[in-house]
């Protein structure tokens, strides 16, 4: 039995439950070992299904918790195991595990026929990370947050004829444009909107300086004044 069935048969077996399910009646169930059944439980409450209990007490899910039941067509589900694949190659490593951990939960609550075509879906985004990607894919994760956690950063930055120069920028967005990223922002030393590719930055400081957004510098804005420039350059 393949692990996604496992995990779908465990949930679907604690769902309207009142009382604890005992690890060896799911391990007799399922046909595994003890060892097995702990394992699939513990990775399903680390990646946020509600199951309460343990180990020689039984497995329940929380009260007014139940995961109910998801309604996707072939494709809809497709788009998503599609775009957890371009996740994981191409986004930070925390993006990445967050995007496995609710594809996995997406998965567990399927039918078996839809399951199914989840895993015969044929586009794909290869991973392959030596240490630069991978100390590049840690970077991403570190904008990422200081965008959630709008903190100020100081950046070393190389523009594309070389010229270096230190940057305090309030970071808006990231963005991917297939073959590169971006880091949107207000930038202090030029008092505007600019991007930065971070594959030229080559030193990035939290400064530990939180900015409010305002009108004018804001996410809205950045946005506004950079569909008006791509407008500009179409016409």
């Amino acid at each position: 039995m393949r692990r996604a069935d496992r995990l779908f048969l465990i949930i679907h077996a604690l769902r309207g439950r009142r009382t604890a399910l005992q690890a060896r009646q799911l391990a007799g169930t399922l046909g595994v070992s003890l060892r097995t059944v702990y394992r699939d439980v513990a990775d399903l409450q680390l990646s946020g299904v509600p199951i309460e209990g343990e180990a020689g007490v039984g497995y329940l899910l929380r009260k007014g918790s139940d995961i109910p039941p998801l309604m996707f067509t072939a494709d809809e589900l497709e788009s998503l195991v599609v775009g957890t694949r371009f996740v994981r190659a191409f986004a930070g490593q925390k993006l990445a595990q967050s995007a496995q951990a609710a594809l996995l939960k997406i998965e567990a609550v399927l039918p078996a026929e839809l399951r199914e075509r989840a895993t015969r879906t044929r586009i794909y985004a290869p991973i392959w990370r030596d240490q630069t990607k991978t100390d590049f894919a840690a970077l991403i994760d570190r904008l990422n947050a200081a965008i959630t956690d709008n903190q100020v950063l100081r950046l070393e930055y190389s523009d594309e004829a070389g010229r270096t120069s230190t940057r305090d920028v309030e970071p808006l967005c990231l963005a991917f444009w297939g073959g590169a990223w971006t880091l949107g922002t207000w930038c202090r030393l030029r008092v505007g909107f600019r991007n930065f590719r971070p594959d030229r930055i080559a030193g990035c400081t939290i400064t530990g300086e939180r900015f409010e957004e305002m009108d004018g510098r804001n996410l809205d804005a950045y946005l506004q004044a950079m569909r008006g420039y791509y407008e500009g350059m179409e016409g």
